[in-house]
């Protein structure tokens, strides 16, 4: 491929770069928080249908173990599906998002005491090697991390994408002048 080609094929890819990140940056937050929407109402209301979470022993264990053994996991499971559940809710509609975030923080608080409470049956060999259950929750970091970017959105401001320096159009006379001047 000659050196004028090149570059018109890098002005034309670095166009369609330009736009898919203008697409990502319009709609990136609203589909990040309805992702997590989905994944918080289908957890939440897999823990209402006792048997069904396969997080539901660990959570009814924690649950009792931070409660000093005053709430059991048949309050606590259902209690922690509504929870979840409404926290979904929040995120896909979008209302009560400060309320929701709260929420969502608070449940992720929680949700990482059993690497605490538990380390026996979080490690397989300690501090780095996880269990199943362990790295369940270590993903939890995304879920927080994405909140961090849906919670920077609630006072009206979004994602933008960078404006690119280089050109996206270029002529072919352009591309001629460019290569002349290069070569000279």
């Amino acid at each position: 491929m000659k050196c004028a080609e090149r570059y018109v094929l890098m002005g034309r890819l670095d166009h369609l770069d330009a736009r898919a990140a203008g697409w990502m940056a319009r709609h990136g937050v609203l589909l990040l928080r309805a992702s997590l929407g989905v994944v918080f109402l289908w957890f939440g209301a897999l823990k209402l249908f006792p048997g069904l979470s396969p997080a539901e022993g660990l959570a009814g264990q924690t649950i009792l173990a931070l409660t000093n053994g005053a709430v059991e996991p048949a309050i606590s499971i259902p209690v922690l599906g509504v929870w979840e559940s409404l926290i979904g809710v929040g995120l896909l509609t979008g209302k009560a998002l400060r309320l929701t975030l709260v929420a969502l923080l608070a449940h992720m608080c929680g949700t990482v005491t059993p690497l605490v409470l538990f380390p026996s049956e979080m490690f397989v060999r300690e501090p780095f090697v996880l269990t199943m259950e362990a790295q369940y929750i270590i993903k939890n970091l995304v879920f927080v991390s994405a909140s961090f970017v849906v919670g920077a959105t609630v006072r009206g401001s979004s994602a933008q994408p960078r404006t690119s320096r280089s050109r996206t159009t270029v002529s072919s006379s352009e591309v001629a002048d460019e290569f002349q001047f290069r070569a000279a």
